[in-house]
């Protein structure tokens, strides 16, 4: 994994050894010997993380983390502090300041490099959100820094004694937490199943049983995947800690335990899992409405297109053939002329919803343009979908739009047409049904075609005899 290191230390010996460890494997590194050399550095160069030393003349490195998340262009960059101070009031308030953890000198390597792959996953997933996020034209919309993504939240604890586990439920409901208890990694699978959890707090012993087998098995499920894992450890642990973080563990807090910096490391992590949430919950959105049409509720033409395409090619693995419905509501323009485009508008999503009713989960509607609709029929044949597409214009010829006072029935007209060619292109099936659909018009409208000719009765035998 590369990714652009900014080490920022008065003490040039400090900046090299870093920048020698930290290039030799292959992190592209830059430095800065001062805080606002840092903070320069930092809005230039866009790294993935920063090294920052705490104890500097003029502006040490609290004042610089708490500029660097102040700042909206630098705020998402994870930040170590590297230090002497050895305090946990020092931990603390670098925590506050919003630094992501402590080392201390002199660092050890293997905590360092195993800290740094971690944040840079995390940062890169939350960039590709973000970028996403911007691309979809909601830039401005989200930020980090929510004061309503600091209160409270649901906390799963996985604690085998029962004293250390009542030791920090009490610290976390004091904070305002809720917390559930597991004593066993049995227990908490089958309690992570809810789906509920902000955080998960795991011992990495766990009543003799493996912490981090149970931190791979919470990142294999769906419910708890992106969930954060904050690991309570002893300081002999660390060289196990390694593994954890490389595992998905997030973070990570050393006996004995301290109140304020195990709520801080809390808060810090069920924040920016929110943060995480608000974003894919805004991408989804972002999604549905690339994809669907805003009047009707029901998918465009973009995603009918690509739907379609798919559909096509899976005939040479299923063998099954592929229909497709296209049509339009006859005399649409005279509702829109006699009644307004309000009156339309209504007759448009009273269509999409008759037939959205009356079809399989398998099958895709999807509003093609216009008055235009096309229905694509997976696994169906030929004769099969002109039964369907003309029991659809039976259905929508007794449906009755209500606008107000004002009751309307309108008819629709289709066409079919059917493939088990996997080569054929959605274009081209779609012209075929819109051929269709064109005689469907011009023998008298509330009609559905085939390739073949009239789909109704009626109609057939008025051909046959005509």
């Amino acid at each position: 994994m590369s990714a652009r290191i900014l080490v920022v230390d008065d003490i040039a010996p400090n900046v090299k050894l870093l920048e020698a460890r930290l290039t030799a494997e292959y992190f592209d590194v830059v430095t800065a010997s001062d805080g606002p050399g840092a903070l320069e550095v930092a809005a230039s160069e866009a790294p993935d993380l920063i090294l920052l030393d705490v104890m500097m003349p003029g502006m040490d490195g609290f004042e610089v983390c708490r500029r660097l998340k102040a700042d909206r262009a630098t705020r998402h960059i994870p930040i170590v502090m590297i230090t002497a101070l050895t305090e946990v009031e020092d931990r603390v308030r670098g925590l506050e300041a919003g630094a992501d953890d402590f080392l201390s000198k002199p660092v050890n390597d293997v905590a360092l490099f195993a800290r740094v792959r971690s944040l840079v996953r995390l940062k890169m997933l939350m960039d590709e959100l973000r970028t996403r996020q911007a691309a979809a034209g909601e830039a401005d919309l989200l930020d980090e820094a929510d004061p309503a993504a600091e209160a409270g939240g649901e906390v799963l604890l996985i604690e085998a004694s029962h004293r250390a586990a009542a030791r920090i439920r009490g610290h976390l409901e004091e904070a305002g937490y809720g917390v559930a208890l597991a004593d066993s990694p049995a227990a908490a699978l089958e309690r992570s199943r809810e789906g509920r959890f902000e955080l998960i707090i795991t011992a990495l012993d766990i009543g003799g049983e493996d912490g981090l087998r149970l931190c791979s098995q919470l990142r294999s499920r769906e419910a708890t995947r992106h969930v954060p894992i904050l690991m309570i450890l002893d300081d002999m642990d660390l060289q196990r800690l390694a593994k954890g973080l490389d595992l998905g563990v997030t973070d990570y807090v050393i006996k004995p335990i301290d109140r304020n910096e195990l709520r801080a490391r809390v808060r810090t992590q069920i924040r920016r899992r929110r943060y995480h949430d608000r974003l894919r919950a805004m991408l989804d959105r972002s999604v549905s409405l690339a994809f669907t049409d805003s009047l009707t509720g029901i998918y465009n033409r973009r995603y009918m297109n690509a739907h379609l395409d798919r559909n096509l090619m899976e005939i040479a693995q299923t063998g099954k053939p592929v229909s497709v419905m296209l049509f339009d509501i006859d005399h649409f323009k005279q509702v829109n002329d006699n009644h307004g485009h309000g009156a339309g508008d209504e007759v448009l999503k009273a269509i999409a919803g008759a037939v959205a009713d009356c079809v399989r989960e398998t099958d895709l509607l999807a509003r093609y343009g216009g008055e235009e609709f096309v229905l694509v029929m997976a696994a169906t044949e030929a004769e099969i979908a002109l039964k369907v597409a003309d029991r659809l214009r039976a259905q929508i010829a007794e449906t009755e739009v209500r606008d107000g006072d004002l009751v309307l029935r309108v008819t629709i007209s289709a066409g079919v047409a059917s493939t088990l060619d996997p080569a054929e292109t959605p274009d081209r099936l779609i012209e075929r049904a819109d051929a269709a659909l064109y005689r469907a018009k011009q023998n008298g409208r509330n009609q559905v075609f085939g390739a073949n000719g009239p789909a109704t009765p009626e109609i057939k035998r008025a051909a046959a005899s005509g």
